[in-house]
């Protein structure tokens, strides 16, 4: 089964060779590079947010299986939706899932099920790959999982189930993907998404899932990003540290409505 890339010449270039030099730019070669188990970074078009995840994933030593955690945006299919077998497509070359880790995580799990149709036409984690394959040098496999609907328990429990199956966390990277405030003034954007980004640098899954209630935060994958704290707090993680933060008003110079970016790592 051949996953076919949904957004490729609309969130980024649907030519080889334009989308290898255009990720290029955005990672920074001579950062040094480090040990992360986790990783937020965001899933707009690459014009507004590749500067975020280009410096975010510079920083990031590479890992032979990567847990992408993605938003739902259009509520189709599962709630908790992974993909098994196969493998995904991007104009750079085609990625394998990590079929056997995936089936070990459906042989208990009382949230996560097989549907592919849930990842049809998604872009929160298509976008995230393209990043990987031009950064890592060595092959890889992914595991796609696509959350919607659930409360802090389902995400904090499904982030446990995962870290239960995980035997060698050394192996693996979780990328939580996900954009923050949506369409308000910078001032209040920045407000907002930094009580975000602050619960999340203080690795409070809780404290995120409270202010995104709070404060009416427009952070689509905030519940990605809970399950992903919640699973890199299981193998060990201690510390986070923020990258990068821009809004779109940064590409496109319109302050009075913008969508905020943000790339995190942790350790």
């Amino acid at each position: 089964m051949i996953r076919k890339p949904a957004v490729a010449g609309q969130f980024y270039p649907g030519n080889k060779e334009k989308l290898q030099d255009l990720v290029q730019r955005y990672l920074t070669p001579k950062v040094t590079k480090e040990d992360v188990l986790g990783v937020v970074a965001p899933h707009a078009g690459y014009i507004y947010s590749g500067e975020v995840a280009g410096a975010t994933y510079s920083k990031v030593k590479e890992r032979p299986t990567v847990i992408i955690l993605g938003v739902n945006h259009r509520g189709l299919g599962r709630s908790f939706a992974v993909y098994r077998k196969g493998t995904w497509e991007t104009p750079i070359s085609k990625v394998e899932i990590a079929t056997e880790v995936v089936e070990r995580f459906l042989s208990s799990s009382a949230y996560l099920q097989e549907d592919p149709l849930t990842h049809q036409v998604e872009h929160s984690l298509e976008v995230q790959i393209p990043f990987l394959q031009i950064h890592f040098k060595n092959p890889f496999k992914i595991i796609p999982i696509s959350i919607s609907y659930g409360n802090l328990r389902d995400f904090q429990n499904l982030g446990r189930e995962l870290a239960a199956k995980i035997e060698d966390s050394t192996q693996f990277l979780i990328i939580a993907s996900t954009d923050f405030t949506h369409y308000e003034p910078q001032g209040e954007a920045e407000r907002k998404d930094g009580e975000a980004i602050k619960a999340i640098l203080s690795l409070d899954e809780e404290g995120l899932f409270n202010k995104v209630q709070q404060l009416n935060i427009s952070m689509c994958g905030y519940a990605p990003t809970i399950v992903m704290l919640t699973l890199v707090k299981a193998l060990g993680a201690k510390e986070a540290e923020l990258v990068k933060y821009m809004t779109s008003g940064d590409t496109t110079g319109d302050y009075n409505q913008v969508v905020g970016y943000a790339g995190i790592i942790i350790k």
